[in-house]
């Protein structure tokens, strides 16, 4: 291994900015297991089909509109 590297004609990693984030977030057990069932039917993981479906609210801009009964 060598003691000193040379990086000044590096390039920089064209995908950092899509890296993913791990958070903690607190979902409603019926909430996952209806993400799990959709998953399951199209064959990804419910963690990756959660996030398609954020990543489209926050790329169309949805706002929630709701009420407080």
């Amino acid at each position: 291994m060598k003691d000193n590297y040379d990086f000044s004609n590096g390039i920089k990693n064209p995908y950092t900015k899509k890296l993913k984030k791990q958070i903690t977030i607190r979902i409603d057990a019926d909430t996952i297991d209806y993400f799990k069932e959709q998953a399951s039917d199209v064959g990804i993981s419910y963690q990756n089909l959660i996030n398609l479906y954020l990543r489209d609210c926050a790329q169309q801009r949805r706002k929630l509109t709701f009420s407080w009964k």
